[in-house]
């Protein structure tokens, strides 16, 4: 009776396998936070989540849907928005607190400047922000967003980190924001499924899951281009 009851609760249910992927930042900063919930709903998936750098790589057949940064054309994918994001220069209170007046954009010529792979996103910020970009080359270039935010977080500098998978840190007060302008608030992430695992019910109870824990303002269709 026992035997046969677990296997009509294991037809009722979702079995199976999930593979994700998403970059190291994403799945360390936000996605492992919520993937507890879907699990125990459904106990029997097994659940994969496979790290990639390339922010916008799609091209994995072994992945049933990706958690990818920008909205550009992707042929054969179904491209859902999750949220929005912004990137801007963010700090420990203990290191702005070196400066009388961090709010002055002069300030950043002593701040030491820490970087994700190159100076890009600095280079972009300080343009935007009416200042020559070349003095965003130099400080301290590192190959993974998570060795950035530990020493963002420990206080060695400054650097242009994601709102959102740096959220927390930003809500408990163990990071600060000093300036208002920011890169990229006219896009984020992007959930993308091949249209061959489109109907896969696991896929389908995954993207609700996923989507019912967005706390974040929504990217609507005219945020998108």
């Amino acid at each position: 009776m026992i035997a046969s009851s677990t296997a009509r609760v294991a037809q009722a249910g979702l079995t199976g396998s999930l593979t994700i992927s998403a970059t190291p930042g994403f799945a360390d900063g936000w996605l492992c936070l919520h993937l507890g919930d879907f699990v125990a709903e459904h106990p029997d998936v097994v659940v994969r989540v496979l790290s990639s750098h390339r922010m916008a790589d799609t091209t994995n057949p072994e992945i049933d849907t990706f958690i990818t940064f920008g909205h550009e054309p992707r042929p054969h994918l179904r491209s859902t928005p999750l949220f929005s994001v912004e990137f801007t220069p963010l700090c420990s209170p203990a290191y702005l607190s070196r400066f009388e007046n961090f709010n002055d954009l002069r300030i950043l010529q002593q701040a030491t400047l820490l970087h994700m792979t190159d100076f890009s996103d600095w280079e972009d910020w300080m343009t935007r922000s009416g200042l020559p970009p070349e003095e965003a080359r130099r400080g301290i270039c590192y190959s993974d967003m998570n060795i950035v935010h530990t020493a963002v977080l420990a206080g060695e500098g400054i650097a242009i980190g994601d709102t959102v998978l740096w959220g927390k840190d930003l809500r408990a007060g163990r990071l600060m924001r000093p300036f208002a302008a920011s890169l990229h608030k006219k896009t984020g992430y992007f959930i993308c499924t091949p249209e061959e695992n489109i109907d896969n019910p696991i896929v389908e109870a995954f993207h609700k899951r996923l989507l019912s824990k967005v706390e974040f303002e929504p990217l609507s269709p005219d945020r998108t281009a």
